[in-house]
């Protein structure tokens, strides 16, 4: 009887440590064309997870194989039956919108590492989401900035035809004093860009701009240096980022690019965060590396001061952003979006290594301008 009753015991205080834990459900892409800048989210999270030392966070990972479907059915699996406090992972903003206002409706806390669709940050927000890398229209409202500054008067530009590409040239043109040349969407997941480098060659165009992650950005930058047409691109870091700038190789060298992030922001959290990177996974962080980084470290700073099933008490502990984040001051606006510098970098080589180095600020303390139709 005694050992029944220990047996006993002993499973309670398991199921009561099991409990007291906060499980984190990441979804995110780890397959297909997009997984590299999933799997760059994935590990900037687990290492500030790793590097805190708390084994009271249980995070679920899943492949959402960059499919809005399947995204909904692991969102409904993770918080039905996985019992999940927090979301977070989601890389394309079409998947957000498919999932986000589901989860914050059930009650259940979305931290973004990267998507920022417009429609999250005005009149859809949420008490419950949090955006910790940008609002979509921020890196190319900068790039819009940077063409003012560089003195370019007809812009060329282009996106896919997805909310964030909407968004992209939205916040380009919502920037840029200038005329367009041409204005462009291409298909998600396009890979042949002849047409439409054509058309900029017979545009009259003095700069492009285009916005395409992924496969999309490599495919069109090779296929632009190949075709002989001379004119100065600008974009967002989605497209010239560390991952991105290793295929592309020589034809993005001296692109200018505009970020919240880089790797060379001088600061102690970014020099550890580059450094500690590089040592556990072998490669350079990306910029979405950083900002699962700092996801990752904005949670444990909340859990620190509240849990999540006081959803008004973890709400105000996300709001403080009490935590050193990568990219140096941050603080969330009003519609839990940052407010933040945006740099410019330049594309350049160290020894085999092609990378970025800021040459100056694009925006200063920016935020979005959807934060007014936010009524929370």
């Amino acid at each position: 009887m005694n050992k029944l009753v220990c047996a006993a015991a002993a499973l309670a205080l398991t199921v009561t440590v099991a409990e007291a834990a906060t499980k984190v459900g990441m979804i995110t892409t780890l397959s297909g064309g997009g997984a590299g800048l999933g799997i760059d989210v994935r590990d900037g999270f687990m290492l500030a997870i790793k590097q805190s030392g708390r084994d009271d966070i249980e995070v679920v990972i899943e492949d959402d194989q960059q499919k809005p479907d399947i995204a909904v059915q692991l969102s409904d699996k993770m918080i039905q039956s996985e019992k999940v406090d927090v979301l977070t992972g989601i890389i394309w903003s079409n998947l957000a919108m498919a999932v986000v206002p589901a989860a914050t409706g059930q009650g259940v806390f979305y931290l973004s590492p990267n998507a920022g669709p417009s429609q999250l940050a005005g009149a859809g927000c949420s008490p419950l989401y949090f955006n910790v890398a940008w609002q979509n229209d921020n890196l190319h409202e900068a790039a819009g900035a940077w063409a003012n500054q560089t003195g370019y008067q007809n812009s060329f530009i282009l996106a896919p035809n997805y909310p964030a590409g909407k968004d992209a040239l939205t916040g380009y043109k919502r920037m840029y004093e200038g005329g367009l040349a041409g204005e462009l969407y291409t298909e998600l997941g396009q890979t042949d860009y002849a047409a439409e480098i054509a058309q900029i060659r017979a545009s009259g165009a003095d700069s492009v701009f285009f916005f395409l992650p992924g496969g999309m950005g490599i495919s069109f930058l090779k296929q632009y240096a190949d075709s002989g047409v001379d004119l100065p691109v600008i974009g967002p870091a989605f497209s010239f980022d560390q991952g991105i700038l290793q295929a592309v190789g020589a034809a993005a060298l001296g692109v200018v690019n505009t970020s919240q992030w880089s790797k060379d922001i001088d600061n102690e959290t970014n020099k550890a965060f580059v450094e500690t990177f590089q040592a556990e996974y072998g490669r350079l962080p990306s910029l979405y590396a950083s900002q699962g980084f700092d996801t990752a470290n904005l949670l444990i700073s909340a859990l620190d001061k509240a849990e999540p099933a006081d959803k008004e008490a973890f709400q105000a502990a996300l709001e403080e952003a009490d935590f050193s984040s990568t990219r140096g001051d941050f603080e969330f606006g009003p519609n839990h979006h940052p407010i933040q510098d945006i740099y410019a970098r330049e594309v350049i080589q160290e020894g085999d290594v092609f990378t970025n180095k800021i040459i100056g600020v694009a925006l200063e303390d920016h935020a979005d301008a959807y934060a007014a139709d936010c009524k929370m």
